[in-house]
């Protein structure tokens, strides 16, 4: 078990005792830089701090991640799938700490009503920037060695919350290069009723690829946001 680098007491990051299909995803987060991860990384001014919970589990179609999706009504990001996350809280705690961390499972837990006692972080991500909203995020991996039931907790800032399995990220038939009228381009995931594009599809593609789970798909079949 490896304490947080400059983290608080009390949060931890372990490995121990996750299934071997995840041992990959533990060689990413030991391993990936943050260029390896985006083009868009945290500016010398920084940015409001934010984390995402990456949560691996076991579902009755085999490994999944778990996701949600953002109520149409909101002013930011309304309607997109995403990770659980958010802004860091002052009772989170340092930033530079363990901070993430707790955000990270907080947030999850406010949002899909999971027991976060049930899950095991076993990695951190390097930072990350979203420029369209001054976020940094930590996304942080995690494990659900203890499923609990998730919903959405509040319909005002969650829509839906699902689980999406590994083999139907890494089909072929659901990915695709989303088109934005911006003239942004980036990977798209076509997957329970849902389009995941933007940062989330970003890191999965990436975690997908580095952890050697991507298999060949057509780059150049596009989908239009919108």
């Amino acid at each position: 078990m490896t304490q947080v680098p400059g983290a608080d007491a009390g949060v931890e990051v372990s490995a121990a005792g996750v299934p071997d299909w995840l041992r990959p995803a533990v060689a990413v987060a030991h391993g990936v830089r943050p260029e390896q991860l985006s083009r868009f990384l945290p500016p010398p001014g920084g940015g409001r701090q934010s984390a995402v919970l990456i949560l691996f589990g076991e579902g009755d179609h085999g490994p999944d991640l778990l996701l949600i999706e953002r109520s149409a009504a909101l002013r930011s990001h309304a309607g997109q799938p995403s990770f659980p996350g958010g802004a860091l809280d002052p009772e989170d705690g340092d930033p530079e700490g363990d901070g993430p961390l707790r955000a990270a499972l907080r947030e999850a837990e406010e949002e899909t009503g999971l027991d976060p006692s049930g899950v095991q972080i076993f990695g951190v991500l390097p930072r990350l920037y979203i420029p369209v909203s001054s976020f940094v995020v930590t996304p942080v991996l995690g494990w659900w060695r203890v499923p609990s039931p998730v919903a959405a907790v509040d319909p005002a800032e969650t829509a839906r919350v699902f689980r999406v399995p590994l083999s139907d990220l890494t089909d072929a038939a659901n990915r695709a290069t989303l088109v934005h009228p911006s003239g942004f381009r980036g990977p798209a995931f076509l997957v329970e009723g849902a389009l995941v594009w933007g940062f989330t599809a970003g890191l999965i593609d990436k975690i997908l690829h580095y952890a050697g789970w991507e298999r060949p798909w057509d780059r150049d079949r596009t989908v239009p946001l919108g």
